[in-house]
């Protein structure tokens, strides 16, 4: 079993930014095996891929809504995955959840709320 802890939501005005952390209790040669995305979900809608990075060699790929203001990367040595997000707009407000993939196993961390509103 992987736990996937998630931090740095929080309130935000339009046009800053936030980035989250998803911290993965597995063994560091362990973690860089795992596919690691971001997912949102806001009241009332269904939940949505943000952004993933593969293990291995660590390819990114982004939704298009978020395409040039968000980046997703990795540390490997701390078994953790981010999400830097700028220029935040209003509709961007949703629950950030972790997720972990490799092979069959498939792990959800609790969620992060981000709320952009002046």
């Amino acid at each position: 079993q992987v736990q996937l802890v998630e931090s740095g939501g929080g309130l935000v005005q339009p046009g800053g930014s936030l980035r989250l952390s998803c911290a993965a209790s597995v063994f560091t040669s362990t973690f860089t095996l795992y596919h690691m995305s971001w997912y949102r979900q806001a009241p009332g809608k269904e939940r949505e891929l943000v952004a993933a990075i593969t293990g291995g060699v660590g390819s990114t790929n982004y939704a298009d809504s978020i395409k040039g203001r968000f980046t997703i990367s990795r540390d490997n040595a701390k078994n953790t995955v981010y999400l830097q997000m700028n220029s935040l707009k209003p509709e961007d407000t949703a629950v950030y959840y972790c997720n972990a993939i490799q092979g069959r196993n498939d792990f959800w961390g609790q969620g992060t709320q981000v709320t952009v509103s002046s």
